[in-house]
């Protein structure tokens, strides 16, 4: 596959003394963490990927947006190839640590023959010379290591670190036109893109989280039931094209995955929509949620930080509320949720 998009000469506009984020984009959308890595390489942007130019434009963080559609599927050993030609006077990449770009950022690195500074909280360029300077995340966000390297680097940016000032973009009219990969490039044969199954995708990749917490669980009478519940936000969240969460207290009682684990200990999301199922609004989980287009907070507790917090609060038993989509859903009730 040729990166190259229709037209044009290959060629590299950037600023040979400016950062710049490289942004893999998928069918026009935006990888979560993108407009972070914008803001933290100071608004310069390159977009790849499907859809690049549409994702180009929705960025809300980037002073100027080049773009290069690469059409569906990732071919990520010949894009990696390709951009190392085009990004070689550039001093500092940053590119977010999604998977795409988890993917994607150590090849280039290796292309461009230079140090990679993978799972960043923070990094910049060292105004004082050539180097770049970094605090990296390690130990599930437990310890921060400061690295500094001399010269040129590529480094992922962790989703959910910064905050995003929208500016007024510029972006050029003309596309940015890769040059073909050089040598022997050994990358999988793309047969079929399938959309990942929101029952098992990565939580922070997720459009629309349904989570449940202590207060789903109040009345349901032991383990066997608080199982059920959970099992049930799996199957609610299926329905509405979402994905299932819990608060820390649910995955430390075993009544489901830690994978699903919200929170600063946990996943960091930033969805469209988030749904909050007997969620108290603990500060450890909130400052996981990252910051949802809309909040629906479902709590007896009109008080609750997570309601005070919400788009939309819905003073009412979450359980109950639970088995009325299920129904509403024609899902089946599993026999051991209470009153089911």
């Amino acid at each position: 596959m040729s990166p190259s998009p229709r037209g044009g000469e290959p060629g590299s506009p950037f600023p040979a003394e400016r950062p710049l984020a490289i942004i893999v984009a998928r069918t026009g959308q935006l990888p979560r963490g993108g407009d972070e890595a914008v803001a933290e390489a100071g608004g310069l942007a390159l977009v790849v990927g499907s859809g690049a130019e549409e994702a180009a434009d929705s960025l809300s963080a980037a002073e100027q947006a080049w773009w290069c559609d690469t059409g569906p599927g990732l071919g990520v050993g010949a894009l990696a190839s390709a951009l190392a030609q085009t990004v070689n006077a550039v001093p500092l990449v940053i590119v977010p640590a999604s998977p795409d770009g988890r993917d994607l950022a150590p090849r280039l690195a290796a292309a461009l023959d230079r140090p990679l500074l993978a799972s960043a909280v923070q990094v910049t360029m060292d105004d004082s010379s050539a180097g770049t300077m970094a605090q990296l995340s390690r130990l599930d966000d437990r310890v921060l290591i400061p690295v500094r390297v001399e010269g040129p680097a590529v480094a992922t940016l962790v989703p959910g670190v910064r905050t995003v000032t929208p500016v007024a973009a510029v972006k050029p009219s003309q596309p940015v036109v890769l040059a073909d990969p050089v040598g022997t490039v050994l990358d999988p044969e793309v047969l079929e893109v399938l959309e990942p199954d929101p029952a098992t995708m990565d939580l922070s990749e997720a459009q629309r989280v349904l989570a449940g917490g202590a207060g789903l669980v109040a009345g349901a009478g032991g383990d066997a039931g608080a199982h059920a519940l959970f099992e049930l936000v799996g199957l609610v969240a299926g329905a509405l094209g979402g994905s299932a969460g819990a608060t820390r207290v649910a995955t430390d009682a075993g009544w489901i995955g830690y994978e699903r684990q919200i929170g600063t200990t946990g996943v960091t999301i930033d969805p469209d929509l988030y749904i909050a199922l007997g969620v108290s609004g603990a500060t450890q989980h909130t400052g996981g949620i990252g910051a949802p287009r809309h909040i629906v907070s479902v709590n007896t507790d009109p008080s609750c930080p997570m309601t005070a917090m919400a788009d939309l609060g819905l003073v009412t038993d979450a359980a109950g509320l639970l088995v009325e989509l299920a129904r509403r859903f024609d899902l089946p009730v599993p026999n051991e949720v209470p009153n089911a």
